[in-house]
């Protein structure tokens, strides 16, 4: 990739007012146009479709025009590949919506290894905890990375169950880097930042919004060839990775619970509406070994 487009994608993504899809128009744009990027504001305002926030843009776009050292700082201070890129991820390149930059801090190259997603219940039981641990390293013997969202609960069990059975996992969150949300999994985030890979599309300095989440969850659905849910309510988080994950045609695998536990509802819906029963590592194999990349 041209570092000229690199050096726009990354100006882009740092502006307010400019959205993922906005930044993917403007990279279509660029590359039927022999990969051009000196482009104006109101050019982007108008490649990029953007309607209600002109003005936040504007002033966003603006300022870091004016202070062109700034932004180099701030461009040096990450590290990000690009969906030009190749190794960004061939499963997450498929989907809607595909994050345009990846920012990372750990082994990148986790990013060309077969994944599957584990997510669940923040307030995880025993039982949830003891089917990660009876799941996870099964899936590590046969090669799978694990992902999931550093979130208290399923998610940080399944990171840490990951590394200490000598396994590879990759984190995906939902704010910059430099933070760590919520900060009861910041241990694990650090520790996954030296050892593993943690990912985000948002640049540093990117506190959490409630939105982003709903939008980390498409990047860990999207990368996976499967999505393994453990407890999780009707209307929870959990669920919109597994429908999305569903809308992506990736396979999604829904562990049964107590049935007087409300915990387990949104597994047993899933169940119901199609998702494969999973009691044992058998149960997710033998579906995973059917994908190729």
């Amino acid at each position: 990739m041209e570092a000229k487009q690199r050096e726009l994608l990354f100006k882009l993504a740092v502006c307010n007012g400019i959205g993922n899809l906005g930044m993917l128009k403007v990279l279509d744009f660029s590359m039927k146009y022999n990969n051009s990027t000196d482009f104006s504001k109101e050019e982007i305002i108008q490649i990029a479709g953007i309607t209600t926030y002109q003005k936040l843009f504007t002033e966003s776009w603006d300022h870091w025009s004016n202070n062109p050292e700034k932004l180099q700082e701030y461009y040096d201070a990450h590290s990000f590949i690009t969906i030009l890129d190749p190794i960004y991820p061939e499963y997450l390149k498929q989907i809607y919506n595909c994050p345009v930059l990846l920012f990372y801090k750990g082994n990148i190259e986790l990013l060309q290894k077969k994944c599957i997603s584990f997510i669940g219940a923040r307030a995880a039981s025993v039982y949830g905890i003891n089917v990660v641990r009876q799941l996870i390293p099964e899936m590590i013997r046969h090669n799978l990375t694990i992902v999931s969202g550093l979130a208290k609960g399923i998610d940080s069990v399944s990171h840490q169950v990951t590394m200490q059975q000598g396994g590879h996992t990759i984190g995906v969150i939902g704010t910059g880097l430099d933070i760590c949300y919520p900060k009861e999994t910041a241990h694990i985030q650090r520790k996954m930042m030296d050892e593993q890979l943690v990912i985000s599309e948002y640049p540093n300095g990117t506190g959490p919004r409630k939105y982003h989440f709903p939008m980390r969850n498409r990047i860990i659905a999207g990368m996976s060839l499967g999505t393994c849910v453990i407890e999780a309510r009707k209307k929870s988080g959990t669920l919109i990775t597994a429908q999305a994950a569903l809308e992506y045609g990736r396979e999604v695998f829904a562990v049964p619970g107590n049935l007087f536990d409300a915990h387990s509802d949104g597994c047993h819906g899933l169940i119901q509406d199609g998702a494969k029963c999973t009691i044992c590592p058998q149960d997710i194999l033998e579906e995973i070994q059917l994908f190729s990349i």
